[in-house]
């Protein structure tokens, strides 16, 4: 419970100043490049550092980790609530999704390492769980928040008493799982990462909105000698017996490759989801911010329904769900926006359609993690805990920077056809996230669980 309420306060901040940044940017008088950052750095932060978090955890142990990232998430978080101007925010933002780096590839760790079989199943179905109703809470607590105070700040105070709670709990019960020698931390490594990652999410976080000026093309330029660099250097590593920051052996293990892109495109296709639907709800119907969070819950409903009860099922159907799970979803997307398309929102239809595609979404995620972490020795625990996290997180950013584009394209027709648009290329791009995730469910099953 200690992890998965820290995983849900990382989760939740994701979205929880999305509807606050009307108030946000009145308040700081903040540029629109400012409240861009605001909104963005999290993420990008988050996204850059996770794998060196990952690896943290074995350098300085994966309790002592976590309860570092939970240290620096509630300061941060305070601070962000004191922010005087919308530079301080920008920089705070930044340590939070820091800290949300370190943090967070921990639960899934320690999950793999001190769980197996139908155990470690059932706490990655947790674990899935909390990603969505994180991810939800930050939205309907948003809206509460804003329609309640007309602020912010209590936003990102709401951590506070959470994590100051929670700290002296995890430093009571929280136990040091670790196997193995402790590792060493590769620093160049983690630099030549970062900025990979940062010239992958920067641009796409902000190139919509900027227009794709050449600095998005130069940083998208950067990010691809950095790593072909980074991956020149871990390779160098391993052959000189040192400790890379990333075992890319990992990448070699069955179903390991095709397993990340099905995560990748299908985390890609609820994120490009949530954000179209946010916006047909409150520019093309008019919600309220609260009500836009409380439709949305439908589908975290689902999502975590599924993850808490898909253990239940029949071998021979477990084994089918990650390649049913992203069909499932993109079925449900479509009714959704065919419903949509006629311009009202019957919540008697749209609520359990919501509720199916994050069903559908659950399944093709948590069997899947569950796979990909079994695959796996515990030595690697480090690597596919922040490679799983990774890929969801860039996925949310790639899902955002495309689909935001499809609806906004189609916007000129309308916002209800703009949404059944989006929702049509959303189930297209779905199709090769159950590809992928059929191909490596198969491979992860033709080869022993480890321990």
């Amino acid at each position: 419970m200690i992890l998965l309420v820290g995983q849900a306060m990382a989760s939740m901040d994701e979205e929880i100043l999305v509807i606050a940044a009307p108030n946000l940017r009145s308040d700081l008088h903040a540029s629109s490049a400012e409240l861009q950052l605001v909104l963005a750095m999290y993420i990008v932060a988050f996204a850059a550092l996770v794998v060196t978090g990952a690896r943290l955890g074995d350098v300085i142990g994966r309790r002592r980790a976590f309860l570092l990232g939970l240290g620096g998430f509630t300061a941060s978080s305070l601070a962000g609530s004191l922010a005087p101007t919308a530079a301080v925010l920008i920089g705070v933002r930044a340590l939070q999704g820091a800290s949300a780096a370190v943090m967070t590839p921990q639960v899934l760790s320690i999950i793999q390492l001190r769980f197996e079989g139908e155990t470690r199943a059932r706490a990655i179905g947790a674990y899935s769980m909390v990603l969505a109703a994180g991810v939800a809470a930050g939205q309907v607590l948003g809206g509460v928040i804003v329609s309640v105070t007309a602020a912010w700040r209590p936003a990102l105070l709401l951590n506070v008493p959470i994590g100051a709670a929670l700290l002296p709990v995890a430093v009571r019960r929280l136990p040091d799982v670790s196997r193995g020698a402790r590792r060493r931390l590769d620093l160049a490594g983690a630099l030549l990462l970062a900025a990979a990652l940062v010239g992958l999410v920067v641009p796409l976080s902000l190139g919509r909105d900027t227009g794709w000026p050449p600095w998005t093309w130069a940083c998208s330029a950067g990010c691809v000698a950095a790593f072909v660099a980074f991956v020149g250097r871990e390779q160098s590593l391993s052959k000189r017996g040192r400790d890379p920051l990333f075992d890319l052996g990992v990448m070699r293990r069955p179903g390991i490759a095709a397993g990340v892109v099905a995560v990748t495109l299908v985390m890609a296709g609820y994120a490009g989801f949530l954000v179209a639907l946010t916006l047909h709800l409150q520019t093309g119907l008019h919600f309220s911010p609260l009500v836009t969070g409380l439709v949305f819950t439908a589908y975290a409903a689902g999502f975590g329904v599924a993850s808490l009860t898909w253990t239940r099922a029949r071998a021979a159907t477990q084994a089918r769900l990650p390649t049913l799970g992203p069909l499932a979803m993109g079925v449900a997307l479509l009714a959704v926006g065919a419903v949509g398309a006629g311009g009202g929102w019957p919540a008697a239809v749209t609520t359990p359609l919501l509720f199916c595609a994050g069903a559908g979404n659950a399944w093709a995620f948590s069997p899947l993690a569950n796979l990909l972490t079994s695959v796996v020795d515990a030595a690697q625990a480090a690597d596919v805990s922040g490679l799983i996290i990774t890929a969801s997180l860039v996925g949310q950013v790639l899902g955002v920077a495309a689909f935001v584009d499809v609806y906004f394209s189609a916007l000129p027709h309308g916002s209800a056809a703009a949404l059944a648009v989006t929702t049509i290329v959303l189930a297209a791009a779905l199709a090769p996230s159950a590809f992928c995730a059929s191909n490596a469910s198969r491979r992860c099953r033709t080869h022993e669980p480890r321990a």
